[in-house]
């Protein structure tokens, strides 16, 4: 159940997660602004579509965990909510023989994440910089992005320049932009 938008880290962290709280805390470190709300964990396309509603107008973004064959490298891409994951055609720009889904195990290690609650947040938990940040290009296009604070019961947004800016910066990440057919080039 969603209650209202709010600014900034929420008023009371009783029962929240450890991996939450330093996220709020990180962001405050480096002056970003966010809002939140709390929701559902967001497992159906009804609790999606209402929080897009109270991000709006962030740009929605689905989080996959990639990894190669080998399971030697790894991945996180983030795409538009509306476009569909081909893994030909993000192999090809990055060079990879084939990207698959990596297993949850992975994820928790090097992003301190699990599934359903991925996030671009979780790279400040990647001290090794495992993780190589993949980002379709028009969600850099945008003012605002959606994301969660590496826990699934809570939506956040901000803007795109903090998260691509500052905020990549201090976890010691750059990324790759790639081009992806959104369903309308099809």
């Amino acid at each position: 159940m969603m209650n209202q938008l709010y600014h900034g880290r929420p008023a009371d962290a009783d029962g929240r997660l450890e991996k939450e709280r330093r996220v709020y805390d990180f962001l405050d470190s480096l002056g970003i602004e966010y809002d939140c709300v709390d929701t559902e964990p967001a497992t159906t396309m009804e609790v999606c579509a209402e929080i897009d509603r109270f991000l709006a107008p962030a740009v929605i973004c689905k989080n996959l965990f990639l990894c190669n064959r080998q399971q030697t490298d790894f991945y996180l891409l983030m795409i538009k909510n509306d476009k569909k994951f081909k893994t030909k055609e993000i192999s090809g720009q990055l060079g990879v023989s084939r990207l698959s889904f990596a297993d949850a195990s992975f994820m928790e290690e090097f992003l301190d994440i699990e599934p359903g609650a991925v996030s671009v947040l979780g790279l400040m938990n990647d001290k090794e910089n495992r993780v190589r940040l993949i980002v379709d290009e028009d969600v850099l296009k945008a003012e605002w992005f959606g994301c969660h604070p590496c826990v699934n019961t809570t939506s956040m947004r901000m803007k795109v320049s903090d998260v691509f800016g500052p905020f990549l910066e201090a976890v010691r990440h750059d990324y790759t932009t790639v081009h992806l057919v959104g369903e309308e080039e099809v």
